[in-house]
């Protein structure tokens, strides 16, 4: 019997929950062997590494070789011991108690007075960290106990989800954290790699630490199989990164075109993921004609979400139920169905011939690494938008560029590119408070009843405040601030290797070379 795999996969940003069957074995009855190196294609360079300060998904990839936090999560989602052996929480505090014996790249232990400066960085909005509100609420603070090797943390608001967010950080070590410009294109972790060579746009060379002891859950060091050595290729065309996937020169892909079809049989393990990938954001930035609601009104009405579900998704996809992906969000149903206007070509025309985008032009900037659906997509959108009467500027961006919109770098109207995470708390910096470089709210939203349905739902804990989720996902939904129109299937494909997924990334511990 086939198991049933939940993983998470990587939006152009951040993380992008699912799950799905795994798809097979594809060991073929081949057994894990040493001393072998481990390739792994991505659509996108990692630009910089410091964990604190990206939001690519690519990067947190990387970094997940680089970096332990202080819980580990296992393929169906749930936590696992990581650098924390035990924890505890509520919705405004928990406590860490540290592993024994953990030791950072450069040989030194490390110190719960290192991980609660870690929590400390991130939660303190002058240091503009893009984790904060993501892992770390703003204001949060940590003690540290080194004797008792203890961390307590407690938050100034209220996070249903406090003791998962905190234990996902990367926790970087002393001499990264006094000198982050080290960081860009090295690393200073715990984890059991260690960057040896960065050439960016081409490939990433790293090294396994043979005293690296620990790991998440039941890691057992002596295991049979650990690759000596991770090479990460930047490979932007996916036809190509298949052929690599074929002959086996690449290990391990994402795909999320037809060239998986290429890639079927026992010689593959295939790990599939369902995420919501197509979302349409509106800046709405004072100014701009997509600050006004009628006029994303009119603008949605225009598009024909149906079919740009099936182009984006070259009609592999379904209609998007929420701003989370299903399998890995505590919370189910549909938030999407029924709040977003219908298709009315005739009348959105109308109703843009009298608004403000009446003869304005949009730049419309689409996350052209990771998707081969994209460009037919956006193009489909610049045609009907275009047909109601609105001029359309069609900007491809690379996963960097994706990087900088989300740091307020980069002029912008419309974006077509996925922000995913697997807790709906997760998405609060994105769709709230303030904007770069002070935050990470890049398209300026000021969706009052989705701040209301926030702060009802974190007093709650866990899975008891999904009635409070579910409000706050349609109170965006339906002030068309973000629009997601795609769920697609993105699995990995993987040759010659066994892997598992942890949300949303190959877990460097679940790598075990096939001979």
């Amino acid at each position: 019997m086939k198991a049933l795999r939940c993983a998470a996969a990587l939006g152009a940003v951040v993380l992008l929950a699912a799950c799905g069957d795994d798809g097979g074995s594809g060991t073929s009855g081949r057994q894990p062997v040493d001393g072998k190196t481990f390739t792994m294609a991505v659509a996108g360079d990692p630009g910089n590494l410091d964990p604190h300060f990206t939001s690519l998904s690519v990067t947190g990839q990387v970094d997940r070789f680089l970096y332990d936090s202080l819980l580990g999560f296992a393929p169906d989602g749930k936590t696992l011991p990581g650098l924390a052996e035990t924890w505890e929480s509520t919705s405004t505090t928990a406590k860490f108690t540290l592993r024994k014996g953990i030791t950072c790249a450069d040989g030194t232990p490390l110190t719960a007075a290192t991980v609660a400066k870690n929590i400390n960085f991130v939660g303190d909005v002058k240091n503009s960290s893009t984790r904060i509100g993501l892992y770390v609420p703003a204001g949060a603070k940590a003690t540290p106990d080194d004797a008792a090797g203890t961390v307590a943390v407690t938050s100034p608001s209220p996070d249903a989800f406090l003791e998962r967010n905190l234990g996902g950080l990367p926790i970087v070590c002393e001499k990264g954290m006094a000198d982050r410009t080290t960081l860009k294109q090295a690393s200073d972790g715990t984890g059991a790699y260690t960057v040896t060579e960065a050439v960016p746009d081409d490939h990433y060379t790293l090294t396994r630490r043979k005293e690296y002891l620990w790991g998440p859950g039941d890691y057992k060091a002596d295991t049979v199989g650990r690759p000596d050595k991770v090479v990460i290729r930047v490979i932007t065309n996916e036809t190509t990164t298949a052929n690599l996937v074929l002959s086996g020169e690449v290990n391990a892909a994402r795909f999320t075109g037809p060239d998986v079809q290429r890639l079927q049989g026992d010689q593959f393990l295939k790990r599939d993921v369902l995420a919501p990938t197509g979302e349409i954001w509106f800046n709405q930035k004072a100014g701009l004609p997509t600050a006004d609601l009628n006029v994303r009104k009119a603008l949605v009405q225009s598009l024909d979400l149906t079919q740009m579900q099936q182009v984006f998704t070259s009609g592999r996809g379904t209609a998007a139920t929420g701003l989370v992906a299903p399998a890995m969000s505590p919370c189910k149903g549909d938030n999407v169905a029924g709040n977003v206007p219908a298709f009315d070509a005739a009348a959105g025309k109308t109703a843009i011939g009298s608004s403000a985008a009446a003869g304005k032009k949009l730049v419309v900037a689409w996350g052209a690494t990771g998707n081969p659906g994209a460009q037919a997509a956006a193009e489909l959108l610049q045609q009907q938008w275009q047909a109601a009467g609105v001029q359309v500027e069609l900007k491809s961006v690379t996963t960097t560029q994706v990087g900088q919109i989300a740091a307020g770098q980069l002029a912008w109207d419309v974006a077509m590119f996925p922000i995913g995470v697997t807790l709906p708390s997760q998405l609060i910096p994105f769709l709230s408070g303030p904007t770069p470089p002070n935050g990470a709210n890049f398209a300026a939203f000021d969706n009052k009843e989705y701040a209301a349905a926030v702060a009802e739902a974190q007093k709650q804990s866990g899975e008891s405040g999904c009635p409070q989720w579910a409000a706050a996902e349609k109170a965006v939904v339906q002030n068309l601030d973000l629009v997601p129109f795609a769920n697609s299937n993105a699995p990995t494909i993987a040759n010659g290797v066994e892997l598992n997924l942890s949300e949303g990334d190959v877990d460097p511990s679940s790598i075990r070379m096939l001979g």
